[in-house]
């Protein structure tokens, strides 16, 4: 007879987070540094470049401020004057996307809208 695979459901809550502490111990331990250093990047241009919202924005720019520190405002202005001609794009880009939501939750009350005669 052949013996069950095991799969996440047969371990408790805890003996799952153990298992997936070792996994992560283990596997950061195995990595070299250059494979970490490559990891490490992967996961904070994913966190500062692929915001969704204004929330995750505000999150990613107190992380760059934080970082920065004192020299923040002056990167800010460096940038600023390196792409002088680039200022509203992002404001034309939520102008944009507000418009469309609002088209949308328009068009959403429209539909739910239902004639009280109609069957």
């Amino acid at each position: 007879m052949k013996k069950k695979s095991l799969i996440y459901s047969d371990l408790s809550k805890k003996q799952l987070e153990k298992l997936k502490e070792l996994y992560i111990q283990k596997k950061v331990e195995s990595m070299s540094n250059q494979a970490l250093k490559q990891y490490v990047q992967e996961i904070i241009a994913h966190q500062i470049n692929d915001t969704i919202d204004k929330e995750e924005e505000m999150e990613a720019w107190r992380e760059m401020s934080d970082f920065f520190a004192n020299q923040f405002e002056k990167v800010i202005l460096e940038i600023q004057t390196t792409y002088v001609d680039e200022k509203n794009v992002l404001e034309t880009e939520i102008d944009s996307q507000k418009k469309r939501i609002e088209l949308l939750e328009r068009n959403n009350l429209d539909k739910e809208k239902t004639d009280m005669w109609d069957d």
